[in-house]
């Protein structure tokens, strides 16, 4: 047995799932890597040594890359220094600042570790700041959820699915759901229950992303007219598919934010933002949330140093161009393989997606050949800042070896 498949062995006795992120967990066994315990620039190893050029990123937040330098002599620093107070840190202030001058909705920030604590957190001010108990969402909004299969079923529509074991059936009959792009849900909602509704909380569907262009603004005047909240979830979008995320991309402002992956390089790090009179709602005399981690300085000075190098580099250029290099130059060997896989959305972040009725198993047996080959893949991908064009030309060799592969099966 492989000094990888010994740890993933002792990982499945100690751990449900054998890892303690669901999407961690190996599926592809042999051919994926069971553990991962080195990453360097745009690259990752195995237990056993055996090298992948990566696009999982840590299911995105490495943005700038593995072992990036600046970020990790601003950790060391601050190391030196102490991690976590009785009292706030200077980077608290300085962080938000910089937030506020490059995300157009943010006239305030607090901190938090994980993107799944900062919505809860935005769903919570909603709900104090408006007085309304019910939530709208569209799209993953992270474990959270209490939705399954779809949620409370639309008014007039049959049941769309059981609930979350472990969700009060109370609690998930004040969260209903809409499909992304569907303006005509969100307005039967609000038709039906309208003054009771909170807020909408949107994140965007990667492969039909430039829809945005017109449902954001759809969105924006429906939640304004009823006197609900916007929320824009952009934990992968921030920092992405541009700095300020879909609501600079697209140039509608939400009323709160949550940005996480991306923000600080793979530091555990999230940031929930908004206007000054909503964020009021957390204020003091307000709903009460308050995290002992949510000023930790080492994720901080991260945050701080990442942010540093987008301000001095075209880092989400970078990720546009060399996105579009590879994820295009990967669509022609699909398609010039008669492959029926196609990556849609916007390069930074594209979906793999099935074309022609095609099987699932199609997906499963090129994501096996990509690993054989050494190229790690996720249905969400993405490039980073350390991945060169060297890098990218090496990737599309390996990929079209993996669908030489598929098509010899």
């Amino acid at each position: 047995m492989t000094t990888s498949m010994q740890w993933h062995e002792r990982l499945g006795q100690s751990i449900p799932w054998g890892s303690s992120t669901c999407s961690k967990a190996p599926s592809m066994l042999p051919e994926e890597p069971a553990v991962i315990v080195k990453g360097k620039g745009c690259r990752v190893w195995d237990a056993d040594g055996k090298e992948f050029i990566d696009y999982r990123n840590g299911l995105g937040p490495i943005t700038l890359g593995y072992q990036y330098p600046d970020v990790d002599e601003a950790i060391r620093r601050q190391l030196e220094s102490g991690i976590i107070f009785g009292h706030p840190h200077p980077l608290e202030a300085e962080v938000a600042e910089l937030l506020r001058e490059m995300i157009p909705c943010a006239e305030q920030a607090r901190f938090l570790k994980t993107g799944g604590e900062a919505l809860a957190a935005a769903i919570r001010i909603a709900r104090a700041y408006t007085g309304r108990e019910h939530i709208v969402q569209v799209g993953y909004n992270g474990w959270l959820n209490a939705l399954a299969g779809g949620g409370q079923a639309l008014p007039g529509q049959p049941s769309s699915g059981r609930g979350i074991p472990g969700v009060p059936a109370a609690l998930g009959e004040l969260h209903h759901a809409a499909g992304w792009n569907d303006i005509a849900a969100l307005e039967q909602w609000f038709d039906h229950i309208g003054s009771d509704i909170a807020a909408v909380i949107i994140a965007a569907d990667y492969a039909e992303m430039e829809k945005g262009e017109s449902y954001y603004k759809a969105v924006r005047e429906l939640t304004s007219k009823h006197g609900a909240l916007l929320i824009y979830d952009e934990i992968v979008t921030g920092f992405r598919i541009a700095i300020g995320g879909v609501q600079q991309y697209f140039g509608v402002k939400p009323d709160l934010a949550v940005f996480s992956k991306g923000m600080a390089n793979g530091m555990p790090l999230s940031v929930y933002v908004g206007s000054k009179e909503v964020m009021s709602a957390c204020d003091r005399g307000g709903t009460v949330i308050s995290s002992t981690f949510g000023g930790e300085t080492l994720s901080l000075a991260a945050s701080k140093a990442t942010i540093g190098v987008y301000k001095e580099q075209d880092v989400v250029g970078h990720l546009w161009k060399q996105g579009e290099k590879l994820w295009g130059g990967l669509n022609a060997i699909f398609a010039s393989r008669q492959i029926p896989i196609e990556l849609k959305g916007f390069w930074p972040c594209p979906t793999f997606t099935l074309t022609g009725g095609a099987a699932l198993a199609v997906k499963e047996r090129f994501f096996r050949a990509a690993y054989r080959n050494g190229v790690s893949l996720y249905n969400v991908s993405y490039v980073n800042f350390s991945h060169k064009d060297a890098d990218i030309e090496e990737t599309l060799e390996r990929l079209d070896r993996a669908c030489s592969e598929l098509e010899g099966e």
